[in-house]
């Protein structure tokens, strides 16, 4: 038997690779030496057949497990001396463990068909910060591999111009047999002659080259719901690229970009917003308006309000499928900056009937200092 390439070699991977390192390679090789993008030439297809051929063994948990050990072990060859310790098979109406891998092979009737999507495509879209809460219409551009209509995505001139592959009798895959250290293995792979297509194209569509896409730019209008966020994500499905091997499109995935707002903030389904309250409206009470997503609307400060309280209106926050969150209001207490000598003097008076008394966390301050120090931290 003809000694086969190293199949890590041959993905250009590492003994060690994971499985996604694995698929990867795989993917971007196979893109690399696809046999429509090297029409009659032998070397890219013999290529091609061996990417396939390691991809079938290291991508298997149990067949990458049988290789590795195979190839530790060379002088083993297929059950070595290991064969007689089987014979009990042999009545069973099985010669060898060889034969028993090739009945599980044969009764999976072919193997599982490869799959044949095109691959998505990712586009990110800007949202205001009211449009994203409050939802709204967006038509997307972006550019895609977009199945070509003359051939309807096959390749073939007038979508018919093909005939039935020989070799894998229109299937797209083939059964391969090989030789480890448990005996013979029969597998499914990807058919060299078609490349899996099971059909080789006799006179190449004169729009797209045989390509069975055209690259053309593609707008979508989408109505993006109430409530989406940065972690959101919307699938369009048949929007993303033409498959390459007559497979349906692949799905359009639309991610989002919340652009900050200069009063809300929001976590999940909740709104925030910090409202300034003057020191006067804090101390005595009053009204205020409260903006939320519709509009601003009457808000009672109770009286001695401390900085930092923070209110909760249910049913005021961001509006979704699932239901609807509430508005946290956050008072920040501020005091008046840039005094005239009246205003000053007018505050003092005003200040002189107040006692220590009627600032709770101030009274407790000055009893802990002069517990500690014997000293009044509000006294020059």
């Amino acid at each position: 038997m003809a000694e086969k390439k190293n199949y890590y070699e041959v993905l250009g991977v590492k003994k060690d690779a994971t499985e996604e390192e694995i698929k990867a390679a795989y993917k971007k090789l196979v893109k690399q030496y696809h046999p429509d993008l090297h029409p009659g030439d032998a070397s890219a297809a013999e290529k091609f057949k061996e990417i396939n051929e390691a991809n079938e063994v290291l991508s298997d948990k149990q067949k990458r497990a049988a290789y590795d050990y195979e190839q530790a072990h060379p002088g083993m060859g297929g059950m070595g001396g290991m064969g007689s310790g089987f014979g009990g098979f042999s009545g069973a109406g099985f010669s060898g463990f060889g034969d028993i891998f090739d009945s599980i092979f044969q009764g999976f009737g072919g193997g599982a068909q490869r799959d044949t999507t095109g691959e998505d495509v990712r586009v990110q879209v800007s949202l205001s910060f009211m449009d994203a809460a409050k939802g709204c219409h967006r038509e997307i551009t972006y550019m895609r591999n977009e199945p070509c209509p003359a051939c309807r995505g096959t390749g073939a001139k007038n979508g018919t111009a093909y005939k039935t592959c020989g070799k894998c009798g229109g299937k797209g895959q083939v059964r391969l047999v090989q030789e480890t250290m448990f005996g013979r293995t029969v597998r499914v792979g990807a058919c060299p002659d078609c490349g899996g297509k099971g059909k080789i194209i006799t006179e190449k569509c004169p729009d797209c080259k045989g390509r069975g896409y055209l690259r053309k730019e593609t707008k979508v209008a989408v109505d993006l719901p109430a409530g989406v966020d940065n972690s959101s994500m919307m699938r369009k499905r048949g929007y993303g690229q033409a498959s390459t091997e007559g497979g349906p499109a692949g799905d359009l995935i639309i991610t989002f970009r919340i652009e900050p707002h200069k009063i809300f903030r929001r976590e999940g389904m909740e709104l925030f917003v910090d409202l300034p309250i003057p020191f006067l409206t804090a101390a005595l009470g009053g009204t205020v308006k409260v903006p939320d997503l519709d509009d601003a609307f009457d808000f009672t400060i109770p009286e001695g309000t401390q900085s930092g309280t923070e209110f909760t209106v249910r049913g005021k926050g961001i509006r979704g499928r699932t239901g609807t969150g509430s508005l946290h209001i956050r008072a920040m207490v501020e005091v008046p900056t840039k005094l005239t000598r009246e205003q000053k003097s007018a505050l003092a008076a005003a200040a002189q009937g107040i006692d220590l008394k009627n600032y709770d966390r101030a009274k407790r301050y000055a009893d802990n200092v002069s517990a500690l120090y014997g000293k009044d931290p509000y006294k020059k």
